[in-house]
């Protein structure tokens, strides 16, 4: 039969819910302003009857109830928002590292100011126009160093600036692997006390919050999948198909020196040091801008200073100073490799294995309106393997030439001073192969063979490669053809005015004539090198140095442009998530206030039903006699 005493028990059950149930109220309110916490509720539901429906039981009208029991404390959560707030995240992180560091990359171009690199070349074109007007003048030449001086160090300015953001890019991929390496840690060890807790039957709500902050800190960081549904039934983070936490494990990132990458560290797996595919993040944005966008900067910045040096000191060296003997170079140039014939030993194993020739002059002058009469494919290297020039008969030279500029290969042409086609390295895109090199020519006709003088064979035999020692024996040195070795890594880092020059300003030169007899009162070099500036001598693309700083100039405001868009529309979608986040799991005052009413309402009923029965019992108890 029944209990007496079970209207007691029955009552202590009520009185346990909704203590409980007062308790999560509080503990609601108490984080409503904590980041990242979701807002519980309890879960009641009756306790089982007294009796089973079986055959054997007591005669009772039904099933008599026995109050009521706690099943779980759930937090509210919507698990699918979760994932798409944590992928929005990812892109949010991209793009405010992009949106900070292409900031800065523009306040390097200092553009339009006075201090300018371009503002400083306008100068030193300008001080070669006053000295062609007046090419006796000493006050002139002083004038040409000064501007020279001042170019120079407004190229070097740049080039540490953007140096030093690429190597604050560095710090900062640094500091975020171990960012990483630590939130994988805290999530790996509160893996374990999750399954403890859940083996128990517990609801662990608190630590799974701060795992799901931990997964989207680490989201920002790094493209990751998540998955809470694993075969082994474990809580699983993965990157590039690789698992970053699995369970109570997580696997360490590294970080590696690139040799090819001057000495910059590239992430890999800490047990099998393999390169970990960043796709999306913080990190990933670090990775482009360090070996993108700060990389391609710093080599338009050498690309302007190599062939900005090589020009100006063509045609200083044609012409005569004061003293009639013939300029020689304006700036120093320094080359890469001391052997005359460009070979190098890559390896570093004391095997002579390659050759490095950044600029091939051809012996024959060429005639740009000229018809080529030839037919034929120039193979020239490229960014992604070798690019194929096809030329025909009814080609000028101009046109072959501007072809080849937009081809995209890695070796652009012009016609110098002389009008001989002179062929030029430019930076590589790919890190493995060095800047300011031709890593190969060939041709199936005659126009780089007999046509230009360049080369000695047609086809695949007379082909120039740079992977062979002695490369230049491919070349028609014996007929003219001219060459000059690849220049020392980042040339806008390093060069120079002739220290000669700043010596002797009567040195300069300004005159020009096969053996300076045009006079010393003759300025026509220094004109020569003043028109440098709109005279179309930049490769590429680009035709001259104004054209050439406008192109760089507007290609970072775009990029800045964008990451700034990019950014603010990262952060609106974010908004509206994040309040959707709030109106679903947030803590609702409120809300929270109506719930414990209700909650000290049916204390206050059940308290007052346990004193009733109380009552009741003390009747029988005590006051009926025998």
């Amino acid at each position: 039969m029944q209990s007496t005493f079970g209207p007691i028990e029955m009552g202590k059950r009520g009185l346990v819910a909704t203590t409980e149930g007062l308790q999560t109220v509080g503990h609601n309110m108490s984080n409503a302003s904590v980041e990242g916490y979701s807002r519980q509720r309890v879960e009641m539901a009756a306790t089982s009857p007294l009796y089973a429906p079986e055959l054997n039981r007591e005669e009772t009208p039904g099933q008599i109830g026995q109050g009521v029991d706690v099943v779980r404390i759930e937090r509210i959560k919507d698990m699918l928002l979760e994932g798409r707030i944590d992928a929005q995240q990812n892109v949010q992180g991209y793009w405010d590292s992009r949106d900070k560091y292409v900031l800065m990359m523009e306040q390097v171009y200092n553009e339009p100011t006075e201090h300018s690199v371009r503002a400083l070349m306008d100068e030193f074109w300008g001080s070669w126009q006053d000295l062609s007007l007046n090419p006796t003048e000493l006050a002139s030449r002083r004038s040409v160093l000064e501007k020279g001086s001042a170019l120079v160090d407004g190229i070097h300015d740049r080039y540490q600036r953007l140096k030093s953001i690429r190597d604050m890019v560095e710090g900062d991929v640094q500091g975020t692997v171990k960012q990483v390496n630590a939130i994988t840690t805290q999530i790996a060890d509160l893996n374990k006390d999750i399954v403890k807790s859940q083996a128990l039957g517990d609801n662990p709500n608190d630590l799974l919050d701060r795992r799901d902050i931990l997964v989207g800190q680490l989201s920002s960081l790094i493209d990751i999948s998540v998955r809470t549904n694993d075969p082994a039934g474990e809580f699983v983070v993965a990157t590039g198909g690789m698992h970053l936490v699995q369970g109570g494990h997580h696997e360490e990132i590294a970080l590696q020196a690139d040799k090819t990458n001057e000495g910059y560290s590239v992430p890999v797996w800490d047990d099998t040091r393999q390169p970990v595919g960043v796709r999306g993040g913080k990190l990933a944005a670090l990775l482009e801008l360090r070996d993108g966008d700060a990389r391609q900067e710093i080599q338009s910045l050498d690309l302007l200073a190599v062939n900005f040096t090589d020009l100006v000191n063509e045609v200083h060296r044609q012409g005569y100073g004061l003293d009639g003997k013939q300029g020689g170079d304006f700036f120093v140039q320094r080359p890469f490799v001391t052997n005359v014939a460009g070979n190098y030993d890559s390896k570093g194993d004391g095997v002579i294995d390659s050759t490095w020739v950044f600029r091939i002059t051809g012996s024959n002058v060429l005639k740009p309106k000229e018809q080529i009469g030839l037919a034929g494919t120039i193979t020239l290297p490229g960014q992604e393997g070798d690019v194929k020039v096809d030329y025909r008969p009814t080609d000028t030279v101009e046109d072959l030439i501007t072809r080849i500029n937009l081809s995209g290969a890695e070796v652009v042409a012009r016609l110098n001073a002389e009008g001989k086609l002179s062929l030029k390295a430019t930076p590589a895109a790919d890190k493995a192969n060095p800047d300011f090199v031709i890593r190969g020519l060939e041709d199936s006709g005659q126009f780089l063979v007999g046509y230009s003088g360049i080369l000695n064979a047609t086809g695949a035999a007379g082909a120039y490669t740079w992977r062979t020692p002695n490369a230049v024996q491919a070349l028609r040195t014996a007929q003219g053809t001219d060459f000059a070795v690849a220049p020392l890594n980042h040339p806008a880092g390093w060069i120079e005015v002739n220290p000669v020059l700043q010596q002797n300003p009567g040195s300069i030169a300004a005159a020009s004539g096969v053996d300076g007899s045009a006079g010393i009162g003759d300025g026509t070099a220094a004109l020569a090198i003043a028109q440098l500036r709109t005279t179309p001598v930049m490769v590429g693309a680009t035709s001259t140095f104004d054209s050439y700083f406008a192109d760089r100039v507007a290609g970072i405001g775009l990029k800045g442009e964008e990451a700034n868009r990019s950014l603010d529309t990262a952060k609106l979608v974010m908004k509206d998530l994040t309040d959707l986040r709030e109106s679903i799991s947030g803590v609702n005052v409120d809300e929270e206030l109506t719930t414990m009413l209700t909650y000290q309402n049916g204390y206050a009923a059940i308290a007052r039903f346990v004193t009733t029965f109380n009552g009741l019992l003390d009747t029988i108890i005590n006051r009926m006699g025998v």
